[in-house]
């Protein structure tokens, strides 16, 4: 057991998972690196123990049974408890996304890890965050999922471009976090979605104009969230992002 408040982030071995992770252990927190690649995994493990971060690796595949009841249990043997879990790991699937013609097996791997996999990861956290004092889950969503964005005139400008796969998988996301505020309502765990901005990273060929840090800002102040804080909202950096 231990007094640090401890944090779990998916896909947190590049890009903005791992700024996450370095905010999040810049406050003195103990940091579980999710990743499924051993070798990054623990590469960023190194790289933030060198920054003074107490990060510790933990091999975890969002789309694998196994692999999160593995995680989960790696998470109690070394705290015995979670406070915040950071859902991060997505993918954006091959691009171009056009509907008509996208392969649906491309929409369906694109929500077993961006929706279903947090659903899987967050139920196998759910009893170690229940023993938190101030639990709170977060989970990486994007404004391309926001309806309002995509149906309005300049879609185009402020919605990104079209992608089946990717844009509806934020959407279900956001719709998920809904749920599971609700199902939460009366609990001390706070569950909100969070938008990083158009950041530069792998996932985008790097063509964003934000950094990974300043993606990440947003995942910290979810995280940081007071007891009276919002549950079931979506936020950037701004405010409130219209669903």
């Amino acid at each position: 057991m231990t007094e640090r408040t401890i944090a779990l982030v998916t896909g947190a071995n590049k890009g903005i998972g791992h700024e996450i992770a370095a905010g999040l252990g810049a406050l003195g927190w103990s940091v579980g690196v999710g990743a499924r690649d051993a070798r990054r995994r623990e590469d960023a493990v190194e790289r933030l123990r060198a920054a003074g971060v107490d990060a510790f690796g933990v091999p975890l595949d969002v789309t694998d049974d196994a692999s999160v009841t593995v995680a989960a249990r790696l998470v109690e043997e070394r705290a015995g408890r979670l406070d915040v879990l950071v859902n991060n790991a997505a993918v954006a699937g091959d691009m171009p996304q056009e509907p008509t013609r996208t392969d649906p097996a491309t929409v369906r791997a694109v929500v077993e890890t961006n929706v279903i996999g947090v659903i899987r990861v967050t139920n196998a956290m759910l009893p170690l965050l229940r023993r938190s004092a101030a639990p709170r889950i977060v989970n990486m969503s994007s404004s391309v999922g926001s309806l309002a964005r995509q149906s309005a005139p300049d879609a185009g400008r402020t919605a990104g471009p079209v992608a089946v796969a990717y844009a509806p998988s934020k959407t279900f996301l956001n719709a998920v976090t809904l749920q599971y505020a609700r199902e939460l309502s009366g609990t001390r765990i706070l569950i909100n979605a969070g938008c990083p901005g158009y950041v530069a990273t792998d996932l985008n060929g790097f063509r964003g104009v934000r950094t990974p840090g300043q993606g990440a800002a947003i995942a910290i102040r979810l995280a940081t969230l007071p007891d009276d804080g919002p549950t079931g909202g979506f936020f950037d950096d701004a405010g409130a992002v219209p669903w």
